[in-house]
């Protein structure tokens, strides 16, 4: 427990005092990006110091003059925080409604245009996080997908939510699939405790949503990307 009572005191006495200044410096100016900057500042930090490496790759194949859609995998509650950092630029990201809740966390991920999901299983709320979604690309920002939509055991691929392809294909923003791994072993499902050890993150090159017709087919080509870079047994 050693590296989660070390991640949590850095964000704690890092987060709180960049909160207290630069919350209000977002109310005051509506520029959010001092506060997302020294968010990934504290969790690299914190990171750092609870013996958590990153190792990434293919940011060469990100590009550079339009907002994307990341599509990744998801085995660990760290792929967020590892996965966020990496992306160059700005990003929002997917997440479950209930984190909002959470103090002055929620608050400022709402201030980051962070986009709340409702698992309600309606085609409301569906349409409603696409929309916001489509709002933050057209601006510029990166949507950042976990597309199995929950953390796997075992660290193999579940089966992909039709969502983030609805989206994709509805603004023609191209898909860069994303393969973490490490993160399986550092922290488990159901567990609260931290290991230190190697997350890697490989960024692969994206796939155009606009060539595809149908939404099973820029599924399947994301999937086998994704899985090319697991190991056989997490495929």
């Amino acid at each position: 427990m050693i590296a989660a009572g070390v991640l949590m005191a850095t964000f704690l006495l890092l987060g709180l005092p960049a909160a207290v200044v630069l919350i209000p410096w977002r109310l005051a100016t509506g520029d959010i990006l001092p506060l997302y900057r020294a968010a990934l500042a504290i969790v690299h930090t914190g990171f750092r110091l609870a013996g958590i490496r990153v190792v990434v790759e293919g940011v060469e194949h990100i590009p550079q003059d339009r907002a994307c859609v990341f599509m990744s995998n998801h085995i660990s509650n760290l792929d967020p925080p590892v996965l966020l950092p990496a992306i160059p630029g700005r990003a929002s990201v997917f997440l479950k409604q209930s984190l909002m809740k959470i103090p002055i966390l929620g608050w400022a991920m709402r201030l980051a245009d962070f986009i709340p999901v409702r698992r309600d299983g309606s085609v409301q709320s569906a349409q409603e996080n696409v929309r916001r979604a489509s709002l933050a690309l057209e601006r510029g920002i990166h949507i950042m997908t976990f597309v199995e939509g929950t953390r796997s055991r075992d660290g193999r691929l579940l089966p992909f939510k039709k969502g983030p392809f609805y989206l994709a294909m509805e603004t023609g923003a191209p898909c860069v699939p994303v393969t973490i791994s490490g993160t399986e072993t550092m922290m488990r499902k159901g567990s609260l405790r931290i290991f230190p050890g190697v997350a890697r993150i490989v960024f692969h090159a994206p796939i155009q949503s606009a060539e595809y017709r149908e939404r099973e087919a820029l599924m399947t080509a994301v999937r086998r990307a994704i899985a090319s870079r697991l190991p056989e047994s997490m495929r």
